[in-house]
């Protein structure tokens, strides 16, 4: 393990927070599979579902016509993105009650270093929970937390008792947690690299342990010196409540990869654009657009990138830029699909901001 200052860090989780919301607000829901995103009438893909849609096969960022195909019954509906926001807003005062430290991830995300609250005896687990109970009770939503010393550790926490549950690693589990741990619970371990790992013999944390750092690098480059410090314990990265931004991205994984551009567009057009909207407002009111561009990752986990200098978010552009990396990987289909504005040093009005759709 570091020998950095162990903190207490709570990773929080809504759960399926979009569709947990509709159905918050529309009890009769509750019963049924239901997803937010797509039509029934129309090409789209879904941005979320709830637990028993997913029970059908049904998953985010499925393409609304193979979800109906899954579960013929689904409800469909249109995401309120400005209900979501509100009510991410009330969560995070709920935050604030117990820290300052708090690292948002998305609308119904974030890390919490809770090391200096002093609530519950300064016991981390209670805080969790006490957490989770309050937004259960004063928002009527869940949410899942995991609790641990290391940023990465908590966050995968925060999935094994998911919903509505709460997962802890103690400083003195954490070493037979890594040992008995499945390396494809690691972020930014996908499917293809774990396939790999797997053809190698490496499946647990134990079997990265029993390696060689010099050996894991050369096979794996960046990844494998990542893959080395976690499953020993190091994850030296603190809660970030500021920071200085250059960029704003968002990205998808896929459950299943796509091989259809069209698909890959309505991803482009129905999730992922209005979320980096989302996320790049605050920083747009001070800051201009200096580029934009696409990240795709295929099926082969080879990846690239395509930007394009321009002072407003076009979606034309994107679609242009989206076309040209697809063709890059010669047939290959898709696994991960993200979008990327590159933010002006000079200081701007917001009012300059430019937004085209």
């Amino acid at each position: 393990m570091s020998s950095t200052k162990l903190r207490k860090i709570i990773h929080v989780d809504m759960d399926a927070f979009y569709v947990s919301v509709e159905i918050r607000d529309n009890p009769e829901l509750a019963d049924k599979p239901v997803a937010v995103g797509g039509s029934r009438g129309a090409r789209g893909v879904l941005s979320t579902c709830n637990y028993i849609a997913r029970a059908y096969g049904v998953s985010s960022a499925m393409p609304t016509a193979l979800a109906l195909k899954k579960c013929p019954h689904l409800v469909l509906l249109p995401a309120r993105m400005q209900v979501y926001r509100s009510v991410s807003s009330e969560i995070r005062k709920i935050f604030q009650c117990y820290t300052d430290l708090i690292e948002p991830l998305s609308l119904d995300e974030a890390y919490l270093d809770v090391t200096d609250c002093k609530m519950f005896a300064g016991s981390a687990t209670l805080i969790a929970k006490d957490i989770c109970r309050r937004i259960f009770q004063e928002l009527k939503l869940t949410a899942s937390a995991g609790v641990s010393s290391l940023k990465f550790l908590a966050k995968i926490a925060s999935d094994l008792n998911k919903p509505n549950g709460i997962y802890v690693i103690a400083p003195d589990q954490i070493d037979n947690f890594i040992d008995t741990m499945a390396l494809k619970k690691i972020p930014g371990v996908g499917k293809v690299t774990n396939e790999k790992l797997i053809k190698d013999n490496f499946r647990l944390g134990q079997d990265i342990k029993n390696s060689s750092q010099a050996y894991l690098i050369s096979r794996y480059g960046k990844l494998g010196a990542l893959l080395w410090q976690r499953c020993h314990g190091v994850d030296e990265r603190t809660v970030v409540t500021n920071r200085v931004r250059k960029s704003v991205g968002v990205e998808r994984t896929f459950a299943q990869d796509i091989d259809q551009l069209s698909t890959l567009m309505e991803v482009l057009q129905h999730i992922l654009l209005p979320e980096l909207k989302r996320r790049a407002q605050q920083h747009l009111q001070h800051k201009g657009i200096a580029r934009i561009g696409v990240k795709v990752k295929f099926s082969d986990f080879q990846q690239t990138t395509k930007d394009y200098a321009i002072a407003e978010l076009n979606i034309k552009i994107l679609q242009q830029l989206l076309s040209i990396a697809v063709a890059r990987g010669q047939g290959k289909s898709v696994r991960l699909l993200g979008l990327h504005l590159g933010l002006t040093t000079a200081q701007n009005n917001a009012e300059q901001v430019a937004f085209a759709w």
